[in-house]
Order: structure tokens, then C-alpha cells, then sequence
């Protein structure tokens, strides 16, 4: 029974005899004639058009064959088609790997055939190596890919043959993805092709990007069959973008079509991030318009040997085959006719920039190593194989997984996945003196090494317009520190305005998202950047305001102490002892207290600072008014007692006086030593007054008992101006009701303006409103009380006489 093949049998670019055969599937073009169909007919077979140059598959196994080492007695055959990077011409050719090359051929009562070839490899893209293997997956025939990179193809539930010697595009994702985020670049546009290479690629970027925070303007998909209309789009969107750095992720005949479109009309600059499927290929480096642009690419590595195997062709080897004619007459720029004259130096003959080539070469030794492996025992010169028993592809396929060897300085292994340790070059268009676009190593990205430290960039970098400044590409400029970021509403999270942090907060680095607040003794500078500590007040003897009162504080002790020296020197004149010398002496003393505790209210608030001045304060006080109101009693009393038959003045005499005084203050003294024992005054630090500043100062303790303090007082002043008011219209010679009556308004009028006032007043104004009121006080009693007879003493002797006196209270 003879079976033939179903439709045309597509020939092989390059074939050869063995004794196992491996296959190979290139995009040797690289774009196919446009034929619409009615199919009234069968379509005609696809037709290539382009032109590419790869004979490292031939080389390669030639080179093995030659080899003493590897598959001794075992020669390795190749048949090598040309996919034409397209899905119906990969497609064909995977169905004729499967099945034997002839068009008829016999195979007794079962026309199925599978195995003729051990292993393939290819394809050249991932869109058509998805569907290369999706048609050999069943055959358990291996796959190995020098250029096919999309993630997808790692899965191997769906692609359980597919090995590849290039990297994953999610390794070349996350690196890209490091590479913007190294540059600071957090606004980008992307590009890719609209295919399963650009479009899981550009998807594994994307999810890459996010993670560092990088915001993307467009995202847009293109190929190369698209009408030019929709190229043109992609063209106008890129020219309007604000981003200043394009990511593309797009197959070299996409990147091609897309620089055309952009050489067109002038566009803005654009610095162009590339991988690895353009970003090496010089034939692009004609468009300018990618001056600096940066991307990764597959190692560079030299094959010996190879460059002389290019060139061992001879003019009727090159004749015989339409592709060789093809490579031929595109590379020398010549036509057979005058082949003797050309340049040897040119892309095709550059052995120096070998990158996929040296993916295909390590390909072919991983197939020869995994059939070693399952054919041959033993190792170098005293390897054996056995070429009598029939080879499956399965079996090629288990030892596929578990090669590792090193071929020219480069290790070749695969991991669970079928992929291999992902290392780029990072590549730099760098403009040469001449002017012409060189592609410049100018780092590397190894994925194994620690996290933080894959990348690193050892020359220096050209960008885009030939700058050596790193450019800019940000939605929004960075936040200065004091400020925050804020999103703009529905725009990405790199697009967002800047506010300045709130009251009391700080921001350090630029771009914030939060503010800070400072600890609770501290306050942000003028620009919110940092937290200084808050200065803090209180009243200062260095201070203008303490000068002030500490003066007026030592005036007042001055004048009591000069009335009362006034007073002792005059001490036997009638109008000193008609006014009751003991208690002005006494008063005198109380008013001197009274004007130096003001004193211990200014400087730093201490512990014992606190308890002195309210207690002071409140004793020597009561003590002041007790002469007051002793004075004002013995007035009435005086005054009574000139009564015909009264004796009153023997229950009010010295004694008596002093008594009073004595009781008067001790009862303050109780008042202030409760306070002090139980809850009395300590310094605190105010924070919540002044927000930017602290205040020293001294909390009370206890409420009650600073009001206590206060009211007692107040009370003794109260029945003083009582008793004062009505001892008023006394005769004047021998009484002070008057002066008394006029200092103690004063001096209640001072301290009933003092309470809302010292309620109301902020940080150490409290404090001066305190002192104040004292020193009003004080000044309101020696002034009213002592200053007429002063007067009297020094400028009006002539009224200080007994008969003056008498003849005064008797008018």
C-alpha cells in the first residue's frame, strides 16, 4: 500500500543525509506575498519574500560530525526549512517533520509516520513556535528554539517538548522593568507587536512595571500586515505623548515599519528602550531617530571557525540553491555574474556580533549532547555508541532535560521549564566620529545574582540627541521634601500635584506620600523638611519684658525701704506717731516682701521656684493687708474711744494689733501649707498653647488652694476698704481712713481685673499679668498710704507739730 502526502510538499532550504536526521525551522525571510483567497481554487503555496543569512545550523553539525568526541560513528543529517516568520508556512512544515520527506512513500497497511526527524529546532519567533509545537507535542519530539521568547512557552503542561537557549521574555520583562526604574524614569510609553511575542511580553513588562511603581501613558499593538493607517496611529501617539522614553517590545520586521512611519515627519525625541528581538540588528541603526537608545541583547560570543565556513562557498554552490543566491547577492551587493568583486567586510561575513547565532549553535550541541547521551556510553576518545538499536525521539527528549555541558566558554542547561540562566548584555546606539550608530556593550543583567544586584553598567551611556545627561520622563515633576504626593483624579498614580505638608508635619525625601509629624517638643522648619526642636519661652531676666519688671520690683522694695528709713529717722515727729508707727513699720516690711516675691515669678520654672513664689506671694500679701486692716481698726477705734466714758482703746492696744496681724496671717500660712502637702505647684512644659513653641511655666497643683490663696486675700482686702469707707469722714489729723479707702480701691479694683485677665492670658503673659497686679498693688498702698506723709516729713515741717495736729482735728 503506498500513502501520499496531502496537498504540495514544501522543499528545504538546506538538507543532508545521516543517519539521524534534525530538523530546523528559520524565518529566512522574514515577510510573505500578500494573496487574497476566494478559494473557488487551492490557494497556492505561500510565498516568501526578504531575505536573512543563517548557516550556523550547518556549521554546527558539521562540526560534530567531524567530531571524535561527541557521537562517534554517528552522523548527523539536517533538513532546514524557511517558516517565513508566518503560522501557515510553520504549520506545514511541522506536519512534514512528522512525516517522511518524500510525497509518496510506503508504509504497509498504516500511512501514519512520525519520528523522521530526532529533534528540531526553531522556530525563529514565539507566535510561530507556539504553533510548531502544538503540532509536534504529541510525538514527544523535542523543540529547541534559538529566538523564541515569549513566557507562554514555559508552560509545560501546554508545551511539554519546547526547550529554548534563550531567555524567557519574563526574565527580559522584569530586567527592562529594573532598567526604567534604575534610570528613574516612572512615565513611559509602550509599544509592541501585536503578537503572541509582543503581546505576553509586553504583558509581563507591564505587570513588572507596575511593581516599581512606573506608570505608563499608551500602550499600543502594531504589525507589520496592519494597515498603514493603523501604523500611522501608533506613529501620532508616540509624536503627541508627553512620556520622553518608549519601551518596545515588538519583532524586528514590526520595529522596521514603526521607525519608517516616525521618519516621515519630525518628531519630538524620544529616548527608545528596546529588547532584545531589534535592539541589535544594525540594520535598523540607519533611523537616527533611535540615537541612544538602550536595551537588552543576548550575549555576544565568538564561534571559531565559523566566519571561514561563511566564506567557503564556491560560486556553484551558491548557484545551486536560491536561497544561498539570495543571501549571496544581499550581502556582497553583487550578482553572481561579477562575484568576484566584493567587500568581505559586511553583516553577513561579521563574526565579531554574534548573538542568536550562537543561540542556534548552542541548540544543535544540546540536541548532539541529549542523543549522546541516550546512544553512547563513556566519555571523549572512549565513547561507544550503539547504532544498532532504533532511536526514539521520547528518549531524546528525557535526556534533553538533563544536559549540561559547556560549549566555547558557555554553559548550556535548562531548568524545570526548558529555560535556560537568564544573562543580557545591555546594548548602547552610541554615534562613532563618523557619524555612524555603533551597537556599544555597556553593561550587563544577570538574573541569578542577588535581588538589587542583577544589573550593573560598567561604560558611559549615550541618550537620545547624542546627550550624555540622563533625560527625564516623569508624569509629574519629583515633590520637593516638605511636601506630598496627591493623585490627580483619574489619572495614574505617577501623575499627582505636590501640597505642602499640614501644620506641625515634615516630609524628608522627595516624593512622599505621607507627611510626618514631629515629636511633640519639636516643630517643622520653614520648609517642612526636618524637625527642629521647639524654642521654648518663659519670662527672662534677659528678656526686655523681665527687665522691666524686675526694675520697677526693686524701685518698689527701694521706696518701701527709703519710707520706712524716713520713718525711723522721724520716728518720734507727731504724724509718725499719730499714725501707729509699729504697723507702718510692720506694713513698711510686708510692702518690701511684697514688691521681691514679684522677683521669683521671673526665670525658668524650678521645682522649688514654683512653690516659693505662689506662697510668698500669698503670705506676705495677707501680711500687708493685716497691717492695713489692723491700721483702719485702730481709726475706729481711736475714734471711739475720745467718747465720753469709752475704754475700748484697752481692748485694742499694741498687744492686741499685733495679735490680729499675727492671726490674719498665720490662717494664710495653713492655707499654703495644705497646699503645698497635698497638691502643691511644679514646673511643667505648656505644649498646647503655642503649637510651634514651648512654654516653662508653673501649674498650680491644686486649683483650690491657689484660690484659696487668692480669696483670702481678697476677702481681708474687701472688709478692709469696708471698714476704710466708713472711717472715711473722720477727722483727718488722726486718721488715715481716707488714704487707706483710696489704696484699698486701688487695690481691689487691681485684682478684680486680674482674674479674667490671668484666666485669658497666654503662655509667660500669664505670669506678667501676676507680677503685675503685685507690683500695682504694692505701688497703689505705699503711694496712697505713705507718699502724703512722706510729703509732710521731708517738704512741710511745719505741719508735723502736736498743735498743727490738734488744732486741725478740732477745726
Amino acid at each position: 500500500m503506498k500513502c501520499k502526502l496531502q496537498g504540495s510538499t514544501r522543499l528545504p532550504a538546506f538538507s543532508k543525509d545521516g543517519d539521524l536526521v534534525i530538523g530546523g525551522a528559520f524565518s529566512l525571510h522574514a515577510y510573505t506575498h500578500t494573496v487574497y483567497n476566494d478559494y473557488t481554487i487551492i490557494p497556492e503555496p505561500v510565498k516568501c519574500k526578504g531575505r536573512s543569512s543563517l548557516r550556523a545550523m550547518v556549521f554546527a553539525i558539521e562540526e560534530i560530525n567531524n567530531s571524535t568526541e561527541l557521537l562517534p560513528g554517528i552522523r548527523l543529517g539536517y533538513q532546514i526549512y524557511d517558516s517565513c516568520a508566518s503560522v501557515a508556512v510553520a504549520v506545514h512544515v511541522a506536519f512534514q517533520f512528522l512525516n517522511s520527506f518524500d510525497p509518496v512513500f510506503s508504509m504497509n497497511n498504516n500511512c501514519s509516520q512520525s519520528g523522521m526527524v530526532m529533534a528540531i529546532v526553531g522556530d525563529s519567533g514565539s507566535t510561530t513556535s507556539i504553533s510548531f509545537s502544538q503540532v509536534i507535542r504529541s510525538f514527544n519530539i523535542p523543540q529547541v528554539s534559538h529566538f523564541s521568547t515569549c513566557a507562554c512557552l514555559s508552560d509545560k503542561q501546554q508545551y511539554p517538548s519546547f526547550f529554548r537557549t534563550i531567555p524567557s521574555d519574563q526574565f527580559q520583562a522584569e530586567a527592562l522593568a529594573k532598567l526604567v526604574k534604575h534610570f528613574g524614569w516612572t512615565w513611559i510609553g509602550a509599544v509592541r507587536s501585536d503578537s503572541d511575542y509582543g503581546n505576553k511580553g509586553m504583558a509581563s513588562f507591564l505587570q513588572a512595571a507596575q511593581k516599581e511603581g512606573i506608570c505608563v501613558e499608551y500602550s499600543l499593538s502594531f504589525y507589520r500586515t496592519h494597515p498603514q493607517s493603523r501604523i500611522q496611529k501608533v506613529a501620532d501617539v508616540i509624536r503627541r505623548s508627553t512620556a520622553m522614553v518608549v519601551v518596545a517590545f515588538a519583532a524586528l520586521g514590526d520595529m522596521k515599519i514603526l521607525l519608517e512611519e516616525l521618519s516621515r515627519e519630525p518628531s519630538p525625541p524620544r529616548q527608545w528602550i528596546g529588547s532584545e528581538s531589534w535592539i541589535t540588528y544594525s540594520e535598523l541603526t540607519r533611523f537616527h531617530l533611535c540615537t541612544g537608545a538602550i536595551g537588552f541583547a543576548i550575549p555576544k560570543s565568538v564561534i571559531p571557525g565559523l566566519r571561514d565556513f561563511l566564506l567557503n562557498l564556491s560560486p556553484s554552490e551558491v548557484a545551486a540553491s536560491q536561497i544561498l543566491t539570495e543571501f549571496w547577492e544581499g550581502s556582497f551587493n553583487c550578482t553572481l555574474k561579477n562575484s568576484k568583486e566584493y567587500s568581505l567586510h559586511n553583516q553577513y561575513t561579521d563574526t565579531s556580533q554574534l548573538r542568536i547565532t550562537n543561540m542556534v549553535y548552542k541548540a544543535v550541541y544540546a540536541i548532539a549532547h541529549a542523543i549522546h547521551n541516550a546512544m553512547c556510553r563513556g566519555t571523549n576518545v572512549t565513547a561507544k555508541c550503539d547504532t544498532l538499536t532504533k532511536l526514539q525521539s521520547k528518549q531524546v527528549l528525557t535526556e534533553l532535560k538533563k544536559v549540561n555541558f559547556s560549549q566555547n566558554g558557555y554553559d548550556v542547561s535548562f531548568n524545570a521549564n526548558g529555560d535556560p540562566v537568564a544573562i543580557y548584555d545591555l546594548v548602547n546606539w552610541q554615534k562613532s566620529g563618523s557619524g555612524i550608530i555603533e551597537i556599544v556593550t555597556v553593561g550587563l543583567y544577570d538574573a541569578s545574582l542577588p535581588v538589587g544586584h542583577e544589573l550593573w553598567i560598567n561604560r558611559n551611556i549615550t541618550w537620545m540627541e547624542d546627550s550624555r545627561k540622563v533625560p527625564v520622563s516623569v508624569c509629574t515633576d519629583s515633590c520637593p521634601p516638605g511636601t506630598r504626593k496627591v493623585l490627580q483624579k483619574g489619572k495614574p498614580i505617577c501623575c499627582y500635584d505636590c501640597i505642602a505638608c499640614p501644620e506641625g508635619e515634615i516630609s524628608n525625601t522627595s516624593d512622599s506620600a505621607d507627611c510626618l509629624g514631629c515629636h511633640t517638643e519639636f516643630w517643622p522648619n520653614a520648609k517642612r523638611d526636618t524637625c527642629i526642636r521647639k524654642p521654648v519661652e518663659f519670662l527672662s531676666f534677659q528678656g526686655i519684658l523681665g527687665i522691666i519688671l524686675a526694675t520697677f520690683s526693686v524701685l518698689g522694695a527701694f521706696l518701701s525701704i527709703i519710707t520706712a528709713a524716713i520713718f525711723f529717722h522721724h520716728r518720734t515727729s507727731p504724724i509718725v506717731r499719730a499714725n501707729n508707727s509699729e504697723l507702718s513699720f510692720l506694713l513698711l516690711i510686708s510692702l518690701t516682701l511684697c514688691f521681691l516675691c514679684s522677683l521669683t515669678f521671673i526665670g525658668a520654672p524650678s521645682e522649688w521656684s514654683c512653690m516659693l513664689r505662689h506662697t510668698a506671694f500669698g503670705i506676705t500679701f495677707v501680711l500687708c493687708i493685716s497691717c492695713v486692716l489692723g491700721k483702719t481698726i485702730v481709726v475706729l477705734m481711736a475714734f471711739k474711744a475720745t467718747l465720753p466714758g469709752s475704754n475700748v482703746m484697752k481692748w485694742f492696744g499694741p498687744p492686741q494689733q499685733r495679735m490680729t496681724v499675727v492671726s490674719f496671717t498665720f490662717i494664710q500660712v495653713l492655707i499654703c501649707s495644705f497646699w503645698l502637702v497635698f497638691s502643691p505647684p511644679f514646673p511643667i512644659k505648656n505644649l498646647t498653647t503655642y503649637k510651634e513653641k514651648i512654654i516653662l511655666e508653673c501649674a498650680l497643683g491644686s486649683a483650690v488652694g491657689f484660690w484659696a490663696v487668692l480669696g483670702y486675700i481678697g476677702l481681708l482686702a474687701a472688709f478692709c476698704f469696708v471698714l476704710a469707707v466708713l472711717a472715711r469722714k473722720l477727722p483727718d489729723n488722726f486718721n488715715e481712713a481716707k488714704l487707706i479707702t483710696f489704696s484699698m480701691l486701688i487695690f481691689c479694683a487691681v485684682w478684680i481685673t486680674f482674674i479674667p485677665a490671668y484666666v485669658s492670658s497666654p503662655g509667660k503673659f500669664t505670669v506678667v499679668v501676676e507680677i503685675f497686679a503685685i507690683l500695682a498693688s504694692s505701688f497703689g498702698l505705699i503711694i496712697f498710704i505713705f507718699a502724703p506723709k512722706c510729703f509732710i516729713i521731708l517738704f512741710k515741717p511745719e505741719k508735723n507739730t502736736k498743735k498743727y495736729l490738734m488744732n486741725k482735728n478740732q477745726s
